[in-house]
């Protein structure tokens, strides 16, 4: 019976698998879908340590519990606005695991593999290990340890892809020579360096795509990790997480009118772009308002529209832009939150935030949805956004962000942003939003901006 209780244990999975994905498309859904995909990866592993091949339970005992004594506290710890950073590493940790995995198999077979076999854990190997390292400089941008700007060097291109070249022509030859062990452990370090090469060159502004590319990588490391073993219920989790991670990587690309190409092997933001023209109010002065101004603006609006971007998630400000929210609708004021696909330093990043907050899903609303209404709109409060406001991306031909969908804040009767200084966001340009007549600057930390909004509008 141990056979198909496994068949089983793995159909279960992956109904649960395909649901959860599913799920995970709407945020009215989003809490039962992460359920249902947890619930089917229980059943998974319990259906895997079924097998026969398993001889000694010791040591996967010892490992589930020094990974629940590590994801527990990193679940319950880190906090929301670091999430970006804990996918990152959690990227990390299967990609080497995974590759791990195909070194022992490789090991364990003295090299005597199948053709087929030696196909899929060659590219096992080749993925798990450059999602590994890819995953830790993409970690090291978003924590800081790292710059966040593309780091790229002379014929930066020419090398990634000679070395991408090479590892493939690697795993192409142990297909036919397996037993070329000097080959393989040449295949396995080079996987590594290519994880690093792929990733540097790639600027804070394009992390979402990357974030989603990473996550694609791990699925196919999987997959293939699936065929290697002949796991049926890895090459359907793998399959279901590469593809979802390359389609969602494409569709955020589209969101920035970037090119996937271009996202990988450009270093898009190294060289300066000229502009065919200076943007509108170029060098003019900036309208600063005070906090007792910003509030008196709101509590007169009678609809209101807030765009969060990063710098809300740096100050966790998230709760208070609730707060302010709630009073402002015990005055009458109709509040919506306006979500740009890549606001943010991975996809849903302020669709997460805003949910730790207890903001109502209702109020959440995408670019396509909202970007007509802000002609109708009294005030909208711009908290840490910066290049998905930027009236460059539809009036500047020569701008970096020409093309990308922003949203019409201009539009609206009025406009107040919180920033800390008139620096420029990942693009480096100038947005001519913060010079427009109808825009207010309150400058300084958003949560403690908005904490003295709060405190006025109370009082």
């Amino acid at each position: 019976m141990r056979p198909q209780l496994i068949h089983v244990a793995y159909l279960v999975a992956s109904f649960c698998f395909v649901m959860g994905l599913r799920g995970l498309t709407h945020p009215n859904s989003a809490r039962r879908g992460t359920l249902l995909a947890a619930v089917g990866m229980l059943v998974a592993v319990v259906g895997t340590l079924l097998h026969r091949e398993i001889v000694r339970y010791e040591w996967i005992a010892g490992g589930i519990v020094l990974g629940t004594l590590i994801g527990i506290p990193m679940g319950l710890w880190i906090p929301m606005t670091k999430m970006p950073e804990r996918i990152a590493l959690s990227h990390s940790f299967g990609g080497l695991a995974v590759a791990l995995v195909g070194v022992v198999e490789y090991i364990r077979h003295g090299g005597h593999l199948a053709t087929f076999q030696m196909t899929a854990t060659g590219f096992e190997v080749l993925l798990g290990a450059l999602t590994f390292t890819g995953s830790l400089m993409a970690f090291g941008k978003l924590q800081g340890i790292l710059p966040g700007r593309p780091l790229t060097f002379p014929l930066q291109n020419a090398v990634t892809l000679s070395a991408l070249a090479a590892a493939v022509g690697m795993v192409l030859y142990l297909v036919f020579r397996p037993e070329a062990y000097t080959i393989f452990y040449a295949m396995f370090g080079l996987s590594f360096l290519l994880g690093i090469l792929l990733v540097l060159p790639i600027g804070g502004a394009d992390m979402p795509v990357v974030i989603c590319l990473l996550n694609s990588y791990a699925g196919l490391a999987a997959a293939a990790s699936g065929f290697a073993l002949d796991n049926n219920i890895l090459i359907i989790c793998g399959a279901l997480d590469g593809g979802s991670g390359f389609v969602l990587a494409i569709l955020m690309s589209r969101a920035m009118n970037r090119s996937f190409t271009n996202v990988l092997f450009g270093a898009f933001g190294t060289e300066a772009v000229g502009l065919a023209e200076p943007p509108k109010g170029a060098g003019a002065a900036v309208n600063e308002a005070t906090v007792e101004e910003a509030a008196e603006i709101m509590r007169a609006a009678s609809s209101v529209i807030v765009v969060p971007g990063y710098g809300m998630a740096v100050a966790q400000a998230q709760h208070v832009v609730r707060d302010l929210a709630g009073l402002l609708e015990q005055g009458g004021t109709k509040v919506r939150y306006a979500i740009h696909p890549v606001a943010g330093r991975m996809p849903g990043h302020m669709n997460v935030l805003l949910a730790e907050a207890n903001v109502p899903y209702e109020q959440l609303f995408d670019l396509d949805q909202i970007n007509d209404d802000f002609a109708s709109t009294d005030v909208v409060l711009v908290v840490g956004a910066n290049d998905v406001v930027n009236p460059a991306a539809k009036k500047s031909p020569g701008s970096p962000i020409y093309g990308m969908p922003v949203f019409n804040c201009e539009d609206s009767k009025a406009v107040i942003v919180l920033k800390r200084s008139m620096n420029p966001g990942f693009a480096g340009i100038e947005n001519e939003l913060f010079v427009h007549p109808k825009t207010m600057m309150v400058f300084g930390d958003a949560k403690q901006t908005l904490t003295k909004v709060v405190g006025v509008l109370k009082e």
